[in-house]
Formats: C-alpha cells, structure tokens, sequence
C-alpha cells in the first residue's frame, strides 16, 4: 500500500502540491490587475477600500474580493515600503486567508504575506489581530507594516504590556490589532472580571493570524495563563487541620518518598472524619464527598509537609519565615514559596505567622483562548512535524508554501563524541575555522545555561564577548585594512528583544560568531553582510534628509554589499547545532536561519553520549561498544544512520509530549464549557437594564429547593421537619413566617406551602423596591448577583484545582480519571450555581442601604490585588510582570468626614477608622 501511495504521489503530486497549483490560478488573476493599479494615484488606490466595504455592506463575499483586495496591498506595499509581495508570498497570504498555516522558510518575508489577508479580512470592520511572541516584534510590526494599513485608509493599534484600559480600548477597537498571545489571553481573563460592559476592552474574536504558530500553540501552550490573587486569612483552619497530624500513626497513611506523595489509609480515613466532624468542618458523611474536596486535598499538604519535609533539610525557619532550600545547590531561596497550600502547611507545621495562600481567580489555556476566534490562521518556518496537533487540537491544515527562491543550503550529517569535552573542542575548532576565513556563524544551544558554558569555552580560546545592548557589538571585526580582526562573539537569549534584534540583524558579517538559545532572535532575519535598513535607522536617527544623509545612505548600502559578497564567498552563514532538541522542529528552526532567499550556507550538529537526548535513549551500550571498537579522543562517528535513529527518538518524544498536551487539555475542556457558561451570564448580566426577572425566578428556586428537602414528596405529615424550614426561611429570606402552624393546617400539602412563602417573599420584595426606588433596587441586585457570582466562581476554581490533584487516585479502582473528573465537575457546578441562588437571595431579601445614592459595582481599583503569570515551559520563570490593584493617590482623608473620602475600594480598610473594612462598614449594603 506504501508503494502505491508513493507511486500516486509521483503521478499526481502531494495534496500539497494540488493545493498550490490550484492557488496560482487565483496568483495570474492579482498579477493581471498590476499594471492598472499601478497607474492609480494614491488617492485612487486609498479610496479602493471604501468601495470594497461597500462591496461587503451590500453582500458580497469576502472571498469575491480576494484578488483585487490582494492587489491594492501589493501595490501600496511597493510604493510605502518599497517592497512588491512575491507570488509565492500571495499563496502564502491565501492560505492565511483560508483560516490554515502557511509554513514558509525564513526569510520568506512572512511579516509582509501578513498585510494581505489582514487588510482583505479587517475590511468587515469587525478587527483583526495579528498574534506574535514579544512587545519589541509587535510594536516593530505594528509600525512598519502598520504603514501599509494607513495608506489605504485602515486604523492600527497595538497592545504591548504597561498600557492602561482607556489605552487598550482604544488599540482594540482599531481594524488591525497586534499584539502578543500573553497580552490578548490576560485582557480576555480581565475583561471577564470586570463589573460594566463598557470597561471591557476587547470587542470579539474575530479574526487572529499567529506569528511563529508553532511556539505560541505548542510550546507556550504547556503552561496556561493564570490571574491570582491573595485569599482571605485562613490561618485558624491551617492550624486546626495542622493539629490532627500528631494524632494519627504509622497505619494511617502511607507514604512514597520517590515520587514525594502521602496517602491516607482506610483506617486514616475513618479516623480523620471523626477528628473533622468534631471540628465541624465535614459537610455530608464522607471525607472523600465531592463537597470536602478541598479539606481532603489541605490535610494530604499537611501530611505531606509533616512526614516528607524535613526541617534544615528542605527548609529553614528564619527570622519566623519558613525559607525554601534548593535541593540541587543547598542555597536559601527567599520569596520562594510552594503552590497549593503546601507552604501554608509547613508555616502552620513550625508555628509561624501563616502568609494567606494566592488564589487563581481566572485561568484560560493557549489553546481554549485561541479557539475563540472565528477564524484562526498560523505562519512559521516549521509546522509540518506537529501537523497532527494543529489538525487535531485548532483544526488548522499545515501548508508548505514553496521558496521564492531554490535552497542552496547544505546539511552535514551530525558528529557525535563520547564527551562533553570532545564536542566542544570540536565545535571551537570548527569556529576558528570559520572565523578565518571570513564565514558568519550561528551557534544553537538547548538553553541558557549552555550558552554559557559554550561562552566560557571560547573565551579560553581567546575570543572577547561583546554586549548584546550595543548595535554596534560586531563593528571591530571592521577595523582600518591591514589589521588583524578581533575574536569576537555575542551570546543571545531571548531576554532583550530589541537589543537582539539588533544583534541577530549583524549576525551576518563575515567573521561574526553569535551564540542563540532556541528563541532568541526570532523575528529578525540574518542577512548575510548586515540589515543596511537597521543600519541607516541606528546611524543616521539623528541626521535629517537632504543630500547629507542620501549620500551617507547610499554609502551604507555600499558597505553592507560589500561585506555581504564577502560572506557569500566565505559560504554564507554557516548554522552549528550544540545538541539535538527533543523535537524536530527546534532543530529544523535553527537550520533554516541559513540559506536565506537562495543564499549558500552550512548547517551541522554536533553530539555526545552524554546529552540528555542520548542518555535517555540508551547511549551507555553505545558507549561501551565504541570503546570496544577503538574510537579515540576526539574522534567523531558520522553516519546517515544515526541521524535516522536520532529522528526516530525525537518523533517518540514528539509523540509523548503531545500526549500529555492532549491528555492536559481534556481536562481543561471541562473547566472551559464552565467557564464559557459563567463569563456569558456575566456579560448578559452586565448588559441587561434589569436583573429583577432572574432575581426573582432563583427566590422562587429556593424556596421550592427549601421546602422539597424538608416536605420530602409523598412523605407523611408527621415525617416533615417543618421546624427546620421554619429555621431556614429565616435564615434565607429573612422572615419570620408561622410555617409550623400552617403544616398543621388539616389538608395543607407541599404545594400551599410553596406559594404562600413565594407570595410573603415577593411581598418583601416588593416594599424593598418601593422603599428605595426601582431604579436602586435594579442596580442593587445587579450588584449583588455580579459579586457573589464572582465570589462563587473563585471558590469552583480552586475545587477543582484541588480535584484535579486527586482524581489520578481513581485510577487505581479501574476508573477512568478524565470521566471522574467530569462527573464529579458537574456536580461541583450544580453546587455553585445552587449556591449562588441561595446567597443572592439571602443578601437581597437583607439588604438596608445606608446611602442616598445609588450603590455603584467595584470599580477596576477595587478588584482584587492580583498578578498575571504564564511560566516560560523552558526556564519555569514568570514572564510577565505583576499586576497591582490599588486605589488612586488623592487627598488626604477626614476620618470624621466622608465627603473627603473619595472612593473607597470595598476590600480597603474603612476611612472612619474602625479597623473593619470598608464594605463591612461605611460601605456596608446591609
């Protein structure tokens, strides 16, 4: 069957290949409108878009005007920036179009194949966003294509970390949008905490193209986006769960040191739910009920932190602070605090002042964000060997668009050493070699701590390592002729966007050796002999036109062609990896930083026995039989048949890492349809003029709940608690109802009950309503609904948190996990919306209000204090910066007189000085 499919392959060509023949037909249409748009002034060719939104505003379809949507931008890129889309970059725009991923090599010119189906599809109005991996590339990008855009009439914004939410609004509401995947997903988060619909910044998802897909859909999306913020001081229950540990012995639990997990055992179990049940913190009859999923989950931490962490081991108490030691260096790591409670534990363990634990109060993966789009479209140089994540997870084809230009590039097959020490004498040979001949090159490391350890290697050969901050860093290899070049290199890792960028723009000089970890630098493309562009606009910023700055232009120009004919003679970039990466793609991105536009170039890896890729696949038999065999120091096996192995390795590593991404995912599944019920009520909620429908339809729920828990049906008289819901009705609606005396009633049944507590509710309602006003009351119950929402919501989020940790131990009953934890999700869910119905009603059917005024919801100020965080899968640091919420600095204010006070935040302490806070005071609605 193989054969068969290759056979058809060579007659008929790839699926690929069909796509591609079959999009230049729709290439020769665009071509043969060049000439007439080219004779257009710019006026003419400005006012093309209002006549294609015009075009749309009367029914066309957005595909109708493809072709001469793609000549106007071509046309206006060639006079704006001086740079005519290739026909191989119209196929690429087409594919983006098509809502798939155009892979193209780098150097394609990918940020510009961008402009076409971002102008063609943000001619709807409704926006379009334009995704890439920093604020330096989407600030970049948004100025220089954003040129484009302009000239045809479109409006850009862009959205980079620090802006304000006026700022932000503003930028979103422009038809072209760019900005990076951190910066979208937290506004999405943060819009959805937001109490009015008019402080929400983003208006939908309608079209978003991302840039370099391949990081940002796979290996950013390892890790979700997470706003928290601190919980309320629980410090008595971390003591009292604290205090049941010392109470239990060796067969209570059980303990696994390896994997450093704590288990308790059944007598554990039955022990522990006497101990809970007296400190009246279990709710049913059994520990492991869906309802004690966090109790369950705080006493394992405290287990955890009695019987697996060792004081002075694992950490110190210092200055009353519990201080977490490194396991691998033994050094204090202050600030440093476990996750999920544990840390908690451990301060509750040593009888230390317990710091309140952070609570995440919105989450969203890359991957459920991304799928809110109504089209999504990806562009990168490597796609093609994660194509089956990308079908399966986004629904989005890979497309190999081909090069404008044939590749020139040579790849050697891999080196491998037995040593570290081996390959790195190797690799620092091979970059002396070319260094003296003049040859650019670019070295690959797996991450920053090899880099490094490379840096240091060459420095000990006599090279000087310059500052990636100065524009400048490579200019020495340029000194008066006759003089010797000066060794030099520079070391990039992804931490100084636009000073790298400026750096990997150089990186093309003859002589110039740069070392990169896998990301650094993307985004800017390695010309060989220099970016004359960057060039001009770091040497003549200072200088204005005239003839002055065109002839020193014009020597630049000269300069870099030079230098650029140099390299080409020398063998254009020559692209040396340290290692292999766990997937192709790093490998194959690293690669294509060469042979540029048909430029010649090199590429090699070198290896050894000893890195983690080969350790984990077995390279001690290998070892042992190359000694056997004779290879000595600093000999190298090469062999075809190595790097198939090494391939073969990868894929299964490929294969692993998406299954846990697909396994991940499932689960986030679950927490999203939840999510996406609870952020579209809020936003009706928000939307609507009146809540009081709703208000009233979740009273009538409870009271209909109340009354079936203690009038079961076909129950007897004698049988109903009525007592109970005599309690509970004025617990809950605060009134003081005869329903002992109305069960007594001859012939009364369950039915009567309900509509006489529903008619006495509504009546109170109702006095409430003309007490303070319909208008009051509509923004008091929106208020309330709003909050307690938002409170209940926060509380689901870290029940599940704590499921999640526990649900693995379904498994070993034969259950499936992932179906577990859906059911047990669900009825968390039911939970809380039961929750809230009882909450919103038990506040509104309470509520006094102390103030004249209407009571307004909590302002962006008065969320609360809360940091973004998405962890960078290959270092585990914070990418983001934190985000604080606090009040406004203004006038000093009068304790004693409250029109000085301003607006207070709810969660601040009260201006009047009574050490509550300010909505258990003044603020107070009941």
């Amino acid at each position: 069957m193989a054969g068969l499919g290759a056979l058809a392959k060579k007659l008929f060509g790839s699926a690929n290949d069909r796509l591609i023949k079959q999009l230049r037909g729709r290439v020769v249409a665009i071509n043969a409108l060049e000439d007439e748009l080219r004779a257009l002034s710019d006026a003419d060719l400005r006012a093309r878009t209002d006549v294609f939104r015009k075009q749309l505003a009367d029914g066309a379809k957005l595909d109708s005007l493809l072709e001469p949507a793609f000549a106007t931008v071509r046309e206006a890129a060639r006079r704006v920036l001086g740079q005519r889309h290739y026909d191989v970059q119209l196929i690429g725009g087409m594919v983006l179009n098509a809502g798939q991923i155009s892979e193209m090599r780098t150097g394609e010119g990918k940020t510009l194949v961008a402009t076409l189906p971002v102008y063609l599809n943000a001619l709807a109005g409704k926006g379009v966003h334009v995704v890439t991996v920093n604020d330096y590339l989407a600030s970049r990008d948004a100025e220089w294509m954003g040129r484009i855009y302009r000239f045809l009439g479109l409006t850009v914004g862009v959205i980079v970390h620090g802006l304000t939410d006026e700022e932000r609004k503003a930028a979103y509401a422009a038809d072209v949008t760019y900005g990076t995947n951190n910066e979208f997903g937290f506004d999405y988060l943060r819009d959805n905490m937001k109490y009015e619909r008019g402080s929400m910044v983003q208006r939908g998802h309608n079209f978003a193209i991302v840039d370099e897909v391949d990081s940002i859909l796979v290996d950013e999306a390892r890790t979700p986006l997470i706003i928290s913020g601190p919980l309320e001081d629980r410090s008595e229950f971390y003591n009292t769960v604290d205090a049941f540990i010392p109470a239990l012995s060796d067969e209570d639990f059980e303990l696994d040191e390896k994997q450093r997990s704590a288990t308790f055992t059944e007598a554990g179990n039955e022990k522990l739910e006497t101990l809970l049940r007296e400190a009246e913190l279990l709710k049913g009859d059994n520990l492991y009920d869906v309802e004690n999923v966090a109790v369950v989950h705080h006493l394992q931490q405290a287990l955890k932190a009695h019987k697996l962490f060792q004081r002075d081991k694992d950490y110190i108490v210092r200055n009353r602070e519990v201080v977490i030691i490194d396991e691998f260096t033994g050094r204090m790591m202050p600030g440093r605090r476990y996750s999920e409670g544990l840390h908690q534990a451990l301060e509750a363990k040593e009888k230390v002042a317990i710091q309140p634990e952070n609570q995440t109060l919105a989450s969203i993966t890359f991957q459920n964000y991304f799928r809110l789009y109504n089209k999504l479209a990806g562009m990168t140089g490597t796609a093609q060997t994660e194509a089956e994540e990308f079908a399966n997870i986004y629904g989005l084809d890979v497309v190999e668009i081909p090069t404008n230009v044939a590749v020139r590039r040579v790849d050697d097959d891999d080196e491998v050493y037995r040593t570290v020490e081996e390959k790195y004498n190797a690799i620092i040979e091979l970059i002396g070699d070319c260094f003296e001949r003049g040859q650019p090159v670019l070295v690959g490391t797996t991450s920053i701590e090899k880099s490094e350890l490379l840096a240091a290697s060459l420095k000990k050969a006599g090279y000087r390592q310059v500052d990636v901050s100065d524009p400048d860093a490579f200019m020495p290899l340029f000194t008066a002729k006759g003089t010797k070049k000066e060794k030099i290199f520079a070391v990039l890792n992804a931490r100084y966007h636009e000073q790298e960028a400026s750096i990997i723009s150089q990186a093309g000089l003859p002589g110039a050796v740069t070392i990169a970890t896998n990301m650094a630098g993307r985004g800017t493309d390695i010309q060989l002999g220099g970016n004359a562009e960057m060039r001009i606009d770091h040497e003549l910023a200072e200088m204005a036109e005239g003839d002055e700055r065109s002839s020193r232009e014009a020597t630049i120009r000269a300069e870099v062609e030079e230098r650029k004919q140099q390299a080409l003679a020398a063998g254009g970039l020559y692209v040396i990896g340290t290692e292999r990466h766990e997937s192709r793609r790093i490998d194959n991105q690293l690669r294509g930083r060469s042979g540029r536009q048909g430029d010649p170039g090199h590429s090699k890896f070198f290896l050894s026995l000893q890195d983690d890729l080969m350790r984990i696949f077995g390279s001690d038999r290998m070892d042992g039989m190359l000694q056997k065999l004779g290879l000595q120091e600093g000999e190298a096996i090469v062999h075809p048949w190595i790097n198939r192995a090494l391939a073969k390795a990868q894929q299964k590593v490929e294969a692993r890492n998406f299954d846990i991404r697909k396994n991940l995912l499932k689960f986030d599944d679950v927490m999203n349809d939840q999510r996406k019920v609870v952020f579209d009520q809020r936003i009706d909620l928000m939307d609507g003029e009146a809540v009081a429908e709703t208000v009233t339809d979740m009273r009538h729920d409870v009271i209909e709940d109340l009354v079936a828990r203690h009038i079961p049906e076909k129950a007897y008289p004698e049988q109903w608690d009525t007592e109970g819901l005599q309690t509970e009705v004025r617990r809950l609606l605060n009134l003081d109802l005869p329903v002992v005396e109305w069960a007594a009633e001859e012939g009364i049944a369950d039915e009567e009950v309900i509509e006489r507590l529903k008619t006495a509710a509504d009546e109170a309602m109702a006095r409430k309503v003309g007490q303070y006003t319909p208008d009051i009351m509509r923004q008091v119950e929106k208020a309330v609904l709003l909050q307690t929402l938002d409170h209940l919501w926060r509380e689901h989020l870290a029940n599940l948190d704590h499921l999640r940790s526990v649900i693995g131990f379904r498994g070993y009953a034969q259950r499936d996990p992932l179906q577990e934890y859906k059911t047990e999700a669900f009825t968390l869910f039911e939970s809380m919306l039961a929750n809230l119905r009882q909450a919103t009603t038990a506040q509104l059917m309470r509520v006094e209000l102390v103030q004249e005024q209407p009571p307004s919801l909590p302002g962006d100020d008065e969320l609360p204090p809360m940091h973004a965080q998405h962890l960078d899968p290959m270092t585990g640091e914070n990418e983001f910066d934190t985000v604080a919420q606090a009040p406004a600095p203004g006038a000093p204010r009068d304790p004693a007189n409250p029109s000085t006070w301003g607006k207070v935040g709810r969660n601040e302490a009260c201006p009047c000085g009574s050490g509550k806070k300010y909505k258990h005071c003044h603020g107070s609605l009941a």
